[in-house]
């Protein structure tokens, strides 16, 4: 009989603690062994206890979620998923979360009593099992460094940089990933080089409201601008642009320029922005060079929509090698496909990227 997965459960609302343990408890795979109203009653617990996964709030009284992650990164490597806030200031410190090592997080609804819906519990449940599943790797995976403002990668080419045309985009950057992506992103946005003569289309799974924060705070980091995209807008060189957390991305022509559109249209699988969705979208346009990049997360989404960029344009493919992937899903899809041209490790992914616009 395969051993049941230990999860803490820490939360100061008590309602939620019994709603969470509730949803934990009710898969046959999962046990809830602790749960604790603060974080330092989390830390204590800990001490004694040894759960595969933690379950936290972020914002607690006497030790918030934020704390009580900084000091037990220093001794434990025990995958934590956040209960975020559906505000501007819960979704900023859910970003911060993520930035210190969470492995991921859960959106609480607007309305609490919704926190059992179906939706919830299939999330959550998932995201544990894939939480235990990927210890060995998500333990490897860390960087010690702490994020901050980076050096930036010098990259050398053949040939002498030509001025700037921020109005001419004739190279695009797609990026798709999941989990793990919004700190893997921070080792990649940071290091390319300002006069990058080529426009970055981003799609980062997440509920509405978040990827507004994660834009602001890669943008804080790069020289690069970067942003929430917005439906109608220009793609420009140099700017990359993160699909909002409830719509697809994909990416139009009008006449020699490329230009945003945002779709309010079904998941494409489980995923809404679906980086199928903004794959696919480029091979209806005639754009002369197009790189694809997929990174760490759950899943396969990303296959289906490369495949179809492999079949209808010439298209580079850059996926994150498995040793620095949080979770290696979707990078894995690409790799079994036969569709990957390069497997790279998280820290050369901004040179190589750079390397490849340069030279194309």
């Amino acid at each position: 009989m395969v051993a049941k997965k230990k999860i803490l459960v820490i939360d100061d609302s008590a309602f939620m603690r019994r709603v969470i343990s509730d949803i934990i408890n009710g898969d046959s795979r999962c046990e809830v062994i602790g749960t604790a109203a603060n974080g330092e009653d989390g830390l204590k617990l800990l001490k004694h206890l040894k759960p595969d996964v933690i379950t936290l709030d972020i914002q607690m009284p006497i030790m918030d979620g934020l704390t009580m992650l900084k000091t037990m990164k220093q001794k434990y490597d025990i995958p934590v998923i956040m209960m975020s806030t559906l505000t501007k200031e819960g979704a900023l410190e859910t970003i911060q979360s993520l930035e210190l090592g969470a492995f991921d997080f859960v959106a609480k609804p607007d309305n609490i009593f919704k926190v059992n819906s179906q939706e919830i519990r299939t999330e959550l449940i998932e995201k544990i099992m894939t939480a235990t599943q990927s210890r060995a790797r998500y333990e490897s995976s860390q960087i010690s460094t702490p994020i901050s403002k980076p050096e930036k990668v010098q990259v050398l080419t053949d040939r002498p940089r030509v001025s700037h045309v921020r109005d001419k985009v004739t190279k695009l950057v797609a990026i798709g990933t999941s989990t793990g992506g919004p700190r893997a992103l921070q080792y990649v946005l940071p290091y390319l080089p300002k006069d990058i003569e080529a426009g970055i289309v981003i799609v980062q799974h997440m509920p509405p409201g978040f990827t507004k924060s994660l834009a602001d705070r890669l943008n804080n980091l790069s020289e690069i601008q970067v942003k929430e995209a917005e439906d109608g807008e220009q793609i420009l060189n140099g700017t990359a642009y993160i699909a909002p957390g409830d719509r697809h991305l994909m990416v139009k022509q009008k006449g020699n320029q490329y230009v945003i559109h945002l779709s309010d249209g079904p998941k494409n699988g489980a995923h809404k922005p679906s980086v199928n969705e903004m794959m696919t979208s480029l091979a209806e346009i005639s754009i002369p060079h197009v790189i694809g990049v997929v990174m760490t997360g759950m899943g396969a989404d990303g296959r289906e929509g490369v495949a179809n960029l492999k079949q209808k344009r010439e298209i580079h493919i850059i996926v994150q090698e498995e040793a620095s992937c949080v979770v290696y899903g979707m990078p894995k899809a690409i790799v079994e496909a036969k569709l990957a041209d390069e497997i790279i490790p998280l820290d050369q992914l901004a040179k190589v990227i750079t390397k490849k616009v340069e030279v194309l």
